[in-house]
């Protein structure tokens, strides 16, 4: 604070003006008394008025508002949150999310890339599952779909549809995951490729993907969890899988030993909607009715993340609890 008041009192050149500075009057002279006692006086006056400043909401658009305001211009407003829970001792979940702002001639438009993957397993295999198969993905597609258009943005007949990117470049990531993670180590996945208004996902596991617009709020992923099979089959009720003793079981992960299948979808991104990426430490404990309000609620991506996370520790915080969030610019 002192040192904002301080900058805030220089002016441009002030430090090179020291020929021209006044002289300080001498200790113990009647001047110097006097000023002294002024700057006691007022000292705590100036202290005030900067609680003042910040304390007032129009100052807002002095910090970090005109960021957010615009990137709802032009691009992706992200936020992004990571916490280890309440009863968990360290965080398995892994999060990547890159942005791609292109403005000028020959624009490539809306690009963005972002994964979340919640690893499994015995001591530490998890967190290197996890972060193996995020780091092994983003590299993969990067460099198969941003890469290129940098030079060239015109597709040519070469390239593989998007959701093909996806789906090979995480069956090559569950075989790294296989090869080098030691004992039952493996992961849930789930990405997003966003090029323009449309979203292309790879989701295995039991973390999710959710659209929000407007107050509509749906999941466009399907669990591969053994309680979500049961619903399907019409064995088991959703309120009767929110306690299931088996509810954590995958039958589908990354790293398993046999050919994955990944499921793929494409998505168009309405303007102003948001793409919501989870782990189960969020989905599982949280209701979708009740992330949709909090989003809704918002001033921002980030406090919105931020407020899921604390709501998933309001209810246990049982699991690592991993969302980003990306907001569609409004036109």
């Amino acid at each position: 604070m002192g040192f904002m008041r301080w900058l805030r009192g220089r002016k441009k050149g002030d430090a090179d003006k020291t020929d021209s500075a006044p002289s300080l009057p001498e200790q113990g002279s009647e001047q110097f008394e006097a000023e002294s006692q002024e700057r006691l006086i007022t000292m705590p006056l100036a202290k005030a008025d900067a609680v003042t400043i910040q304390s007032i909401p129009d100052t807002s658009s002095l910090g970090k508002e005109p960021i957010t305001l615009e990137q709802d211009d032009f691009g992706l407003s992200v936020g992004y949150v990571s916490d280890v829970g309440q009863l968990r001792g360290h965080n398995e979940d892994t999060l990547l999310a890159f942005q791609g702002v292109h403005l000028g001639h020959d624009a490539s438009g809306l690009f963005g890339f972002f994964i979340v993957t919640d690893g499994m397993g015995g001591h530490q295999a998890g967190e290197v599952a996890s972060s193996l198969a995020a780091r092994f993905v983003t590299h993969e597609v990067l460099n198969s779909v941003y890469l290129p258009f940098l030079l060239d943005a015109t597709p040519n007949a070469d390239m593989q549809p998007p959701t093909e990117i996806l789906r090979s470049a995480v069956e090559k990531a569950s075989y790294q995951v296989h090869e080098h993670v030691p004992g039952d180590g493996g992961t849930t996945l789930t990405c997003a490729l966003i090029l323009g208004r449309r979203a292309f996902i790879a989701h295995v596991g039991d973390s999710r993907a959710y659209l929000l617009n407007g107050h509509d709020m749906r999941q466009l992923t399907r669990d591969h969890s053994f309680v979500n099979r049961l619903i399907e089959l019409g064995e088991l009720s959703p309120q009767e899988a929110t306690v299931h003793p088996q509810r954590h079981v995958l039958y589908r992960a990354v790293g398993q030993r046999e050919q994955l299948e990944v499921d793929t979808y494409q998505q168009s991104l309405p303007p102003g909607s948001c793409l919501l990426l989870c782990s189960d430490g969020l989905s599982g404990v949280v209701s979708d009715q009740e992330m949709g309000t909090i989003i809704a609620a918002a001033a921002t991506p980030q406090q919105a993340c931020q407020r899921l996370a604390e709501a998933a520790n309001r209810a246990g915080g049982p699991d690592n609890i991993t969302a980003v969030l990306i907001k569609t610019p409004l036109d």
